[in-house]
């Protein structure tokens, strides 16, 4: 089972149209899986007809879907992207000042991180250093 965190807490998974590998692209994709060690720079130009962008996660330690997110913001993409694999809820305010729309993760880290512990971190924009920096 698939579980979607969101900044109201643990949601079903709502997308139905599928995902593309990255190197599988064709011009009538909607939906991307990126690896980690994809290039957001040379993905960024490949995107004006997709819909969703889900960035794997293939460790907790494994920061790069954070540069690939923040990379496609800047690049001017506005459609859903998703974090796919291993966040922790302590990294969910991370992944949503990178620019993740939404975290999926498995039943398994779901049981061993519930909703509430995702949901402390949903304030997201009030609760960076950033922000107690600037007063």
């Amino acid at each position: 089972m698939t579980v979607i965190v969101t900044d109201q807490g643990f949601q079903p998974d709502d997308w139905t149209d599928g995902f593309t590998a990255l190197g599988d692209v064709a011009n009538d994709v909607v939906a991307l899986d990126v690896p980690a060690d994809a290039d957001p720079d040379a993905l960024a130009a490949r995107l004006q007809r997709v819909r969703m962008v889900r960035v794997d996660f293939p460790s907790f330690a494994d920061g790069r879907g954070f540069t690939i997110a923040r990379t496609l913001r800047l690049h001017g993409y506005t459609g859903r992207l998703r974090a796919k694999g291993h966040v922790l809820a302590d990294q969910y305010a991370m992944a949503r000042r990178a620019g993740f729309d939404e975290v999926e993760i498995d039943a398994a880290l779901a049981d061993r991180q519930p909703e509430a512990q995702w949901l402390a971190r949903a304030d997201w924009q009030a609760h960076d250093y950033q922000a107690r920096l600037r007063g």
